[in-house]
């Protein structure tokens, strides 16, 4: 008997601010759609498993593992990737702080670090380091990353 052919759905993501018309299987990750799909390569895939948080995009104003997500529970909500930040507070004061090294954990901490200052403007010290938990940096300490936060704290 054949292996069951994959079924693939069509859906409308809402990405960047642009309705997006989008062609996968049920069983894709947010992280595969935007990667392989819509050419979105910023995310980028590092443990696969939510622990890294190198693939974290903003859903609903959340930031979420898209590695974890499926693609299909993206429906109906609005997707920010790194690629929909332009000029942000937190984008430049990553470079002005030199709050990175290698860059491949980048794209995630500033979406996880952007998504903290929308919600939280007057972010503790506390609270950064609870909020930077969830992202992983291999080559760098996270003095930089938190100086980069406290910059844009109003």
């Amino acid at each position: 008997m054949p292996p069951a052919k994959a079924v693939k759905v069509n859906v409308n993501l809402d990405i960047n601010g642009e309705e997006k018309e989008v062609l996968f299987r049920q069983a894709d990750t947010l992280l595969q759609v935007l990667r392989g799909q819509l050419g979105l390569t910023g995310a980028k895939p590092g443990c696969l498993n939510g622990d890294c948080g190198a693939c974290t995009v903003i859903v609903d104003e959340s930031p979420m593992k898209s590695c974890l997500m499926l693609a299909i529970e993206a429906a109906d909500k609005k997707i920010i990737t790194i690629e929909g930040l332009t000029n942000t507070p937190i984008q430049r004061a990553f470079i002005e702080k030199f709050a990175f090294q290698c860059g491949y954990c980048t794209p995630g901490f500033i979406m996880n670090c952007h998504a903290l200052l929308t919600r939280h403007p007057q972010a503790s010290d506390e609270m950064i380091k609870e909020w930077l938990e969830s992202n992983i940096c291999r080559c760098t300490g996270y003095q930089e990353i938190e100086e980069a936060v406290k910059s844009c704290l109003s």
